[in-house]
């Protein structure tokens, strides 16, 4: 239990007791096992890498003449689990990786609460590029950079999708509902009905501690879909 406890403290678990996920539950150890033999399907990495080639030369909306670098995902190509969030930050611009800071951090321990790492799942966004000032994601932005993350579905091929926040859940659902509407139910995504879970966009939750108990029901929810 100690060497879960941060991270179980960062989500407002703290009396929850955690239990290591069983041998192949959610992914965790098949996944591990196939990264450290080194026989991730090559054919999917060469594929999201020439997608990456391809975004990073976008100028298809405004973004791409005030961003430093398009920041297109990372991870397993081919993980179980897929994380999508709205759009990346002044960080993520400046690192060109999704979810790095202090929301990268909470994501790390959301990760964690459920037996995951980063390297055994995939994270990307709605947007490759950083809005102005943070600024939410304008209509044409998100119509004309959702094709990108379609493709990275279809090659990364997950069991499940994550949708953090509620830019990411309406463009992934194609849906004008509100988080709470969306929130507490298994929605199947367009492509081969793949599962979809929504919930809080850690930044929020750094904003908003006390959404993690539900943002925990909704990873428990995902988790049970994975069992």
């Amino acid at each position: 239990m100690s060497r879960h406890a941060p991270y179980l403290r960062e989500m407002g678990l703290v009396r929850w007791r955690y239990s290591a996920p069983a041998p192949g539950e959610h992914g965790s150890a098949a996944a591990g096992s196939a990264a450290a033999a080194g026989i991730q399907p090559q054919g999917a990495r060469k594929d999201l890498a020439r997608l990456a080639d391809e975004v990073a030369r976008c100028e298809r909306c405004d973004l791409h003449s005030v961003r430093r670098n398009v920041v297109f995902g990372a991870g397993d190509a081919r993980a179980r689990w897929l994380f999508v969030g709205e759009a990346p930050g002044a960080e993520e611009d400046k690192q060109g990786l999704p979810f790095v800071g202090r929301a990268g951090s909470l994501l790390n321990a959301i990760l964690f609460s459920i037996g995951l790492s980063r390297d055994e799942v995939y994270i990307a966004n709605v947007l490759k590029c950083r809005p102005p000032n943070n600024r939410d994601p304008f209509g044409r932005e998100v119509q004309e950079c959702s094709p990108y993350l379609q493709q990275q579905i279809s090659l990364a091929q997950p069991e499940i999708i994550v949708a953090m926040g509620r830019f990411a859940a309406q463009a992934l659902l194609e849906t004008d509902q509100s988080l709470a509407q969306l929130r507490g139910r298994v929605h199947q995504y367009k492509i081969d009905q793949l599962p979809l879970v929504v919930t809080y966009h850690p930044a929020y939750l750094l904003r908003s501690p006390s959404a993690k108990g539900k943002s925990w029901e909704d990873l428990r929810l995902a988790c049970s879909v994975m069992s």
